[in-house]
């Protein structure tokens, strides 16, 4: 595995992991309230050495290694600490590989990194879930909580409550991205676990149908759910990256 190492962001000191080798880089973007050292990103990084590929995997602000309050971010502050951490560390082409939130990251990342992007891989991938899901299922007093008192909690399947906060939702609606044109003239591969519980096939739906390429595909797995993590998960995300330019 490569070594942690730190750059001064625009948010907070974040963490990154990067392997030089051969491009396109492949950065792989985790989702809300993970970290570089889930299941895919460290398999995804020894896949890549392995065949001496250029990878890198990263912290957000307020997550895993990197510095800063998780209740303090939201996803215009992700998307600048990913996109400074990629600016700092690699050069030339790059394929994102996005997992839920990272899946949104990834195609803001594909606007601002413009013609240095190669190939996009979303699994489970997210977008507007600040909208769509939390605020499209809030109650009318959890509405009123979190814009009052700035904060609600949503009990997790994977741990302590999610905090959702007012910025969170406030910023989320300055960075929707279906809602305004989504062109990706590189190729794009969707996975999507039919047991996803976190996000709906409708959602992955959504997303193909809006993006707007030559060369768009989704993929739905029987009986996966929203980690995407057992063995056969990893391979078709393995061969997504090949089938994009990796």
């Amino acid at each position: 595995m490569a070594e942690t190492a730190f750059i001064d962001g625009p948010n907070a000191r974040l963490a990154y992991a990067h392997t030089a080798g051969e491009g396109p880089t492949v950065v792989f973007l985790s989702g809300y309230k993970s970290d570089m050292e889930g299941t895919k990103a460290v398999h995804l990084e020894a896949w890549a050495e392995a065949r001496g590929r250029a990878f890198l995997r990263l912290d957000y602000s307020g997550h895993g290694q990197s510095s800063g309050l998780f209740e303090a971010g939201c996803i215009g502050d992700w998307a600048a600490d990913a996109q400074a951490v990629i600016e700092a560390v690699t050069e030339g082409p790059l394929i994102l590989v996005g997992s839920s939130m990272g899946g949104w990251i990834a195609t803001l990342l594909t606007k601002r990194l413009g013609a240095r992007v190669a190939g996009f891989v979303g699994i489970a991938a997210a977008p507007d879930f600040t909208e769509d899901g939390f605020w499209a299922g809030f109650s009318e007093e959890e509405r009123t909580r979190v814009m009052e008192e700035g904060v609600t909690y949503l009990p997790s399947a994977y741990g302590d409550p999610y905090a959702v906060t007012r910025r969170l939702i406030e910023d989320g609606r300055e960075n929707l991205v279906l809602r305004t044109p989504l062109p990706m003239a590189f190729p794009v591969r969707l996975l999507q676990g039919t047991e996803d519980e976190a996000v709906r096939r409708e959602t992955a739906l959504a997303l193909f149908d809006h993006i707007d390429g030559p060369d768009v595909r989704l993929s739905f797995v029987k009986g996966t759910d929203h980690r995407f993590s057992e063995p056969r998960d990893l391979a078709m995300i393995e061969t997504a990256i090949v089938e994009v330019g990796g």
